[in-house]
């Protein structure tokens, strides 16, 4: 227990006692610093400011968390500091103060720097944040305030003193607050520049916030009655003498005795204020570095390019220095505390981690991969059980007497699993083997934790999914049974690496049980799908609960299994479904289940999580034109509320974010990254044979696509995917690592070299292909880009036809499609061959007056022109709710 000090609420005494030091402190000027050449050459989003939506910006040593009106809490990992930051304006002859965050006009967000813009015919104010990752323990992210005024002007900067350990380390008292001022200016020059210091009860916490030239606002002496007054800075700017000059919020903590003392703090201030310049280059030039180094896809949209690199932006700002080791680990993500202290979700996460790893070393940063695996390593119970939730102050504290960090049962399934996937992209093969004891404790406890006998690793461990269910918790889910299943498989290709063929086999056995027991438990006729939990005789939701959720398209996660479930087509048509499927992604309850409720946390929000697993799982389960459709419906959640970031969830019957969804979330970002790498592309790397597959699924309408920069054991290489006629060519270029080759699983695949011996491969194409958004034409292409960036309407409802299934056979295709009652749609077919096909559609109608027609129409040249698209026009019959239609196409 930390030892405690009588909190500074300041008698006369220590007044003086302060000014003394505060000489010492004060001759180590604080000075505005000359305009920063910022970075304008990549990567940026920008928006006309939306006064309640989120901003985050995040690093390894500090976060700024706050609204686009520009008010924000400031955290010094794991302390927040201050909080409600606001700023008001009193101009030279204009008899109003002028409320400066009102004035919020634009937001430019960038991977290294945000900037909000406040704009007044008086003035203009540009509020510039960043979190270097390099820098002194106790200090964090910089705020640069630059002031472009007609006239001089006086600001006043508030906030609220916070001084909190975050959650839960312990915390007393509010922050006594002291102004230690400097020393005198020269004539003309910005005044002496003190600082605020904000002492807490423990001699080991302090913090310290200055802005070069400001006067503190009001200190009641303490002679005076008990009363509050917020915490201000007053900033007089020159125009003549200030134009161009940045202005820093300067902010420290101390979190020992030797540095939480005033002169320390003042030290560190001064430090800070010299190297800004300097701190910026160097975080400009490792965000040039890492934005250089990592995978790029390169399509047709626009849309998802941009999603793409800034998912990847998104998951590096998450990583973050582990308080009192040398380790780095990845935080679930960020989101403004409010009046608690804890900043969204904040803490390392296992599960959240492990399902993101999978993005990590799909774009190849192996070294993420490898110390994200130590750190869980590190902190694995005496049992083998992997940990989920460990908080930023969890070391300072009796963390295993909270009920956390072991709460999860899925963390140690999604351990193995993302353990093998890494040592196969990879090829550290010696890191399996350093771990080698590890592994097999985690597998020892997920093989030996069985509760009701049927063979299956269950809740009985902790959670699986859900954390509340109606009824009461289920036994065992099917998410928690195919995570089990999966982890088995990768247990023994594990083991084949470590040359434990017995091992392997054995898990290879378990494999196969584990799926025949699913199918005998879970599999359900009726709806022709698989139940969400089983459960003993005589419990809530007994024997099976078979309420339709999204998680059976875990069976598809790991690719593991060539099969994954014996009656996985109508899981993927139920997933595409209007009741699992929203136009902004999918919900984890279907909403025609009784206990559907879209504001509930686990019985009908939307999830980028969910709608990640779902499109992977229409990918590898031959149903692109779905798997596409919700690959986007993430992708356009980049600029949908935290810009850059990806939120955690979503309303199940509005587009809008939950008002507690943690805005910068992890796994929601990883949910791009992953559907494009190993759906879209079909990318997969088998490092120990040196070997990469290629399963192409791109949309009808792109002539090409590629991706570049692909991460190898031992260099890059990109990956190019081209329309040729009737078929798809595969080829790999700029190799710098040798030796390896391409393959695909597409029946009929061919490999042709060329006289330089570089091999391509030949993957023909169905006769007759759907593009249900756009068309070969340019025109259209740009228009459908046009309108993904201009994202979904705030507080739609879901609308959108969807193309449940496609089915081909001999001279065949037949296609499922769901829509409104009443509404009408459109595809677009492409022919491989000199053919016209036929169509009936199941149910028809005819329609009334005014609306779509059912039928097939071509332009003029179409019939004798194979390369021109046809339209294919449906209307979907009247009534209530929505309704299926079947198209049939031969020819």
């Amino acid at each position: 227990m930390k030892s405690k000090r009588t909190s500074f609420r300041m008698v006369p005494a220590m007044l003086v006692a302060a000014s003394a030091i505060g000489a010492g402190v004060g001759a180590q000027s604080l000075q505005s610093v000359p305009a920063i050449p910022f970075d304008t050459a990549r990567l940026v989003l920008r928006a006309p400011v939306e006064a309640q939506k989120p901003f985050t910006v995040a690093g390894e040593r500090g976060v700024v968390l706050g609204q686009q009106d520009g008010a924000f809490e400031a955290w010094v990992l794991p302390v927040k500091l201050l909080s409600h930051l606001t700023i008001e304006a009193e101009m030279e002859g204009y008899s109003v103060p002028i409320d400066v965050n009102q004035q919020a006009a634009e937001i430019e967000v960038r991977p290294d720097r945000t900037t909000i813009t406040y704009t007044h015919i008086g003035f203009t104010v540009r509020q510039t944040m960043f979190s270097p990752a390099e820098g002194a323990l106790g200090t964090g992210p910089m705020v640069l305030f630059e002031f472009d005024c007609l006239k001089p002007t006086d600001f006043t900067l508030r906030f609220t003193p916070e001084l909190k350990w975050m959650w839960p380390e312990r915390n007393e008292g509010v922050p006594g607050v002291e102004w230690v001022p400097g020393a005198g200016g020269a004539a003309g020059a910005e005044p002496a520049s003190g600082f605020y210091v904000l002492h807490s009860d423990y001699p080991d916490l302090a913090g310290a916030v200055a802005i070069p030239g400001a006067r503190p606002g009001i200190l009641a002496p303490y002679q005076e009655r008990p009363q509050a007054h917020a915490v201000e800075f007053h900033l007089h700017i020159d125009p003549a003498r200030d134009k161009g000059r940045l202005f820093p919020l300067l902010m420290a903590v101390g979190m020992k005795p030797e540095t939480a003392t005033d002169a320390e703090l003042g030290k560190t201030l001064a430090e800070l204020n010299a190297g800004i310049a300097k701190s910026y280059k160097q975080e400009a030039e490792r965000w040039k570095k890492f934005l250089a180094n990592a995978t790029q896809i390169d399509t047709p949209d626009k849309v998802l390019n941009e999603a793409f690199q800034w998912a990847e932006v998104s998951v590096e700002q998450l990583r973050t220095s582990v308080q009192g080791t040398n380790e780095k680990a990845l935080v679930a993500g960020y989101y403004a505390s409010g009046d608690s202290a804890r900043p969204g979700f904040g803490w390392f996460f296992g599960r959240d981690a492990l399902y993101t790893l999978y993005a990590v070393n799909g774009f190849g940063d192996f070294a993420l991969s490898k110390s994200e695996l130590e750190f869980l390593i590190h902190r694995q119970r005496a049992d083998g059980k992997i940990m989920h939730e460990y908080s930023q102050t969890a070391a300072a504290v009796d963390w295993l007497q909270f009920p956390y960090m072991y709460a999860a049962a899925d963390s140690t399934p999604l351990f193995l699993l993302a353990v093998e996937d890494y040592v196969k992209a990879s090829g550290d093969v010696g890191f399996l083997t350093a771990n080698r004891e590890a592994v097999e404790k985690a597998w020892a406890f997920e093989t030996t934790r069985d509760s009701d006998g049927d063979g299956i690793y269950d809740n009985a461990q902790g959670t699986g999914w859900v954390e509340s269910w109606p009824g009461g918790m289920p036994r065992q889910e099917i998410y928690l049974a195919l995570l089990d299943e999966q982890a088995s498989s990768a247990m023994a290709e594990m083991e084949r690496l470590l040359k434990d063929e017995q091992k392997a086999a054995a898990a290879s056995a378990r494999a196969l049980a584990i799926a025949k027991t699913i199918e005998a438990e879970y599999y359900d006729p009726q709806k022709g799908c698989y139940a969400f939990a089983t459960n003993p005789a005589g419990t809530a939701n007994s024997p099976v609960d078979r309420t339709t959720t999204v998680y059976p398209a875990l069976a598809w996660w790991s690719g593991l299994q060539a099969a994954p479930l014996a009656h996985g087509g109508e899981c993927l048509k139920e997933f595409a479904g209007h009741a699992l499927n929203t136009d902004w992604g999918l919900r984890d309850v279907s909403g025609d289940e009784k206990i559907y409720d879209g504001m509930s946390y686990h019985q009908g929000s939307v999830w980028p999580l969910f709608t990640g697993w779902a499109a992977l799982a229409e990918y590898r389960g031959g149903q692109p034109l779905a798997g596409y459709e919700m690959l986007m419906e993430n992708a356009s959640l980049t600029k949908a509320q935290d810009l850059g970031a990806m939120t955690e969830l979503l309303s199940g019957d509005f587009f809008v974010p939950f008002g507690r969804s943690t805005s910068h979330q992890l796994w929601s970002s990883a949910m791009v990254i992953t559907p494009v790498l190993r759906g879209l592309f079909g990318i997969s790397i088998d490092a120990q044979t040196k070997t990469i597959t290629v399963n192409p699924r791109l949309p009808v309408g792109w002539s090409g696509a590629s991706v570049k920069n692909l991460s190898l054991p031992g260099g890059f290489g990109s990956v190019y995917v081209s329309r040729a006629g009737d078929v798809v060519d595969v080829s790999l270029g700029d190799f710098s690592p040798k030796g390896w080759i391409v393959r695909s699983d597409f029946p009929g695949t061919r490999s042709v070299a060329d006289i330089n011996g570089t091999i391509t491969l030949k993957i023909p194409l169905p006769m007759l292909e759907v593009d249900p958004s756009f068309s070969t034409r340019p025109k259209i292409i740009q228009e459908r880009i046009a309108s993904a960036a201009a994202g979904l309407t705030p507080g739609q409802r879901t609308s959108s036809f969807r193309i449940l299934r496609q089915e081909y056979s001999d001279r065949k295709l037949v296609l499922e499609i769901d829509g409104r009652a009443g509404s009408g749609g459109t595809v677009y077919l492409i022919r491989h061959g000199q053919f016209l096909p036929k169509f009936n559609v199941e149910p028809y109608m005819s329609p009334s007056s005014g609306s779509s027609i059912t039928g097939l129409f071509m332009s003029s040249g179409a019939r004798s022109n194979s390369s021109l698209p046809i339209t294919l026009g449906f209307h979907f019959p009247p009534g209530e709710g929505w309704k299926t239609i079947t198209v049939t196409l031969t020819w």
